[in-house]
């Protein structure tokens, strides 16, 4: 089995974070969105993983730290690391294509912009599978449509009309994702572009013509990190999950002087709180410095420094200074506010 992970796009909806950090990197609940995502679907999958593929994009941003973490995470999951380019951003079919060295067998490939919670056994029989989440507002996204095989027979962006209340949320299993490299060499070949760009639901239109039988994989939890507010609220049920699991989210290597730590918060290893208030939910990068604050349902990152200050609902990059009175920010790498 292999994994493809396209994640080349730099992610304007989450700017200023992702203007210095690709956006799969920013960490949820103490780890980078891209490594949870495939921890989670290897154990979803249960079964041997061969090679994990990730398509990046222009070496200035997705440099050799970037390419190195990868390698390491795909290497402590027992598979080989693949690392492509997708120097062009062209679309999610183009993405894939990127890797076409790596596209044979059974392979799952995983848009790293989103978290899971899952609990199924992928359909072996079935051609393909997209996996799925059962919403209360389908018109808002792209959904499958069934037969009364519970088939999927079409896919359909944000229908105006009930279709199904099935949202599909980028990941798919392909029993031999061969098919799908060629039917995307079609989809490239011949110039069919959407919304400007190659997608991949082109190639999966093709297949599905082609007879190719799609099954779901239905999730129980979807979370995404497309934008601040959803990664803050997404980084609160991450570490609610974790606790329910009995994870260890707070260092022993931490300095507290007269602070309390309200759990779930993850607090990593070298922070220094002084005076001040932690939690609930709340994720504290390594090397971060907290005096005289309350930090509440909020992420920051590493190496900042923040004082005087009230934080609930806030995003704060790495190295970044803050010292003020404002409750709901969300500011980048290297920014201050004093």
């Amino acid at each position: 089995m292999k994994i493809i992970v396209p994640m080349a796009g730099r992610g304007s909806r989450l700017r200023p974070h992702s203007l210095t950090v690709p956006k799969p990197l920013i960490p949820v609940a103490g780890k980078p969105i891209v490594h949870r995502l495939v921890e989670d679907i290897v154990g979803v999958l249960n079964e041997e993983i061969d090679e994990i593929a990730f398509i990046l994009g222009d070496p200035a941003f997705f440099g050799e730290e970037v390419v190195e973490s990868l390698k390491e995470l795909a290497t402590g999951l027992g598979a080989k690391p693949s690392i492509y380019r997708q120097l062009d951003p062209k679309g999610t079919g183009h993405a894939i294509m990127c890797a076409k060295d790596s596209l044979s067998g059974p392979a799952v490939v995983a848009y790293a912009d989103t978290l899971i919670r899952a609990d199924f056994d992928l359909d072996k029989e079935a051609d393909a599978v997209i996996w799925t989440k059962i919403v209360d507002n389908p018109e808002a996204y792209g959904v499958v449509n069934l037969n009364e095989k519970n088939e999927i027979i079409e896919l359909v962006e944000k229908p105006e009309e009930y279709v199904s209340n099935q949202a599909v949320i980028g990941i798919y299993y392909f029993k031999d994702v061969a098919q799908l490299k060629n039917e995307l060499q079609y989809v490239l070949d011949n110039n069919i572009i959407n919304g400007g760009e190659y997608q991949i639901n082109d190639g999966i239109k093709r297949m599905m013509a082609q007879g190719k039988i799609f099954k779901t994989g239905t999730v129980d939890e979807w979370m995404d990190c497309g934008n601040k507010e959803v990664t803050v609220e997404t980084n609160q049920r991450m570490l609610g999950f974790l606790a329910e699991a009995n994870e260890k989210l707070v260092s022993e290597n931490i300095t507290n002087e007269n602070s309390k730590i309200i759990e779930p918060s993850f607090i990593a290893e070298g922070v220094v709180l002084k005076n001040s208030t932690v939690g609930p939910f709340a994720s504290i990068g390594k090397g971060t410095k907290i005096e005289d604050s309350t930090v509440k349902n909020s992420i920051i990152q590493t190496n900042s420094t923040i004082k005087n200050a009230n934080l609930d609902n806030a995003m704060i990059g790495n190295h970044a200074i803050f010292d003020g009175k404002f409750t709901n920010v969300s500011i980048g790498d290297y920014s201050q506010l004093k």
